[in-house]
């Protein structure tokens, strides 16, 4: 049994040391990867640049807060719908989308990087639409905000979970698997396809990259990394039936990320009607974007008069 074990575990370390050999090569190989550069709208608060989008140019000021690992191309389906009426802007969390890798990244400096970010804008008392992660961020600015919505996000918080898997994943095997993973078109297609809806897309090279690259932003690996074994950040019930800002819940009615028995619950602690957009999915900003632009509208002026 001795001879057994040993034998074992000297193949064990052969197969670790063949695989950090593997993992060094192809990061070396594909070391130039994470080198996107993004060169659209930012605004810079407390030393974090905020990357963001703009549409529209008069109305009641929307601000569109995306979810996890949500840049803000999410919203470009429905934000020129919205921006009919209203200024539009669709910011990234970070370390999501092309916002500076720079932490800690917590709901609580989220909170207060976009609170930031609204004033440096000169947005007074925007509405604030959170979509998935996003909807814990707006209602941590309901005091700041006319009215918030919570967009297929319950903002309730979801256990870490993977400690160990964030003290198994270190470098290089890390690094391997984060850039395998981030660059396969099959996983991608994949999730998109789950979190669509009931009559998904073909999902063609194109859409796909829009989502592939901020992944190969500089530091996005790093900063995945610091957040293994977090979980979904949110916010306690306590806070949710304290919100007094107008509000709405609005949700996907196939949504299989996150379950619209949850948005039905948060709703009730919101005192709030739950509201269902048809024929959506987890992402019912790209899946129904007329019904989502219509419903948020409709918010936006009744908190506006």
């Amino acid at each position: 049994m001795k001879r057994w074990a040993r034998r074992l575990g000297s193949a064990a370390l052969a197969l670790a040391l063949l695989l950090t050999a593997v993992s060094l090569a192809f990061n070396l190989a594909t070391r130039d990867r994470d080198t996107v550069v993004y060169h659209g709208r930012s605004v810079s608060v407390d030393g974090t640049r905020l990357a963001y989008m703009r549409w529209g140019t008069r109305g009641t000021p929307i601000v569109l807060i995306g979810g996890f690992v949500e840049p803000a191309w999410v919203w470009q389906r429905t934000a020129p719908l919205l921006a009919r009426d209203h200024r539009v802007y669709a910011v990234d969390l970070p370390p999501f989308g092309y916002s500076q890798r720079r932490g800690p990244y917590t709901l609580a400096h989220w909170t207060g990087l976009l609170r930031d970010a609204i004033a440096r804008l000169h947005l007074v008392r925007p509405v604030v639409v959170g979509h998935s992660l996003g909807a814990a961020v707006a209602v941590s600015l309901a005091r700041d905000a006319s009215g918030i919505v919570l967009l297929d996000g319950d903002a309730r918080p979801v256990g870490g979970g993977a400690g160990v898997l964030a003290r198994l994943l270190v470098p290089p095997w890390y690094t391997s698997a984060y850039r395998l993973v981030t660059g396969s078109d099959w996983v991608f297609r994949r999730t998109l396809r789950n979190a669509w809806g009931p009559h998904p897309p073909p999902f063609r090279d194109a859409v796909l990259d829009a989502w592939q690259r901020p992944f190969r932003v500089a530091g996005t690996a790093a900063a995945f990394a610091s957040m293994l074994g977090s979980g979904i950040q949110g916010v306690s019930t306590g806070t949710l039936r304290n919100v007094r800002a107008p509000r709405l819940v609005l949700w996907g009615a196939d949504d299989a990320v996150d379950s619209p028995a949850a948005g039905r619950a948060t709703a009730r602690l919101l005192r709030t009607p739950f509201v269902i957009v048809p024929g959506a999915g987890h992402l019912s900003m790209l899946a129904a974007p007329r019904t989502v632009a219509a419903r948020i509208d409709e918010f936006a002026r009744r908190v506006e008069s």
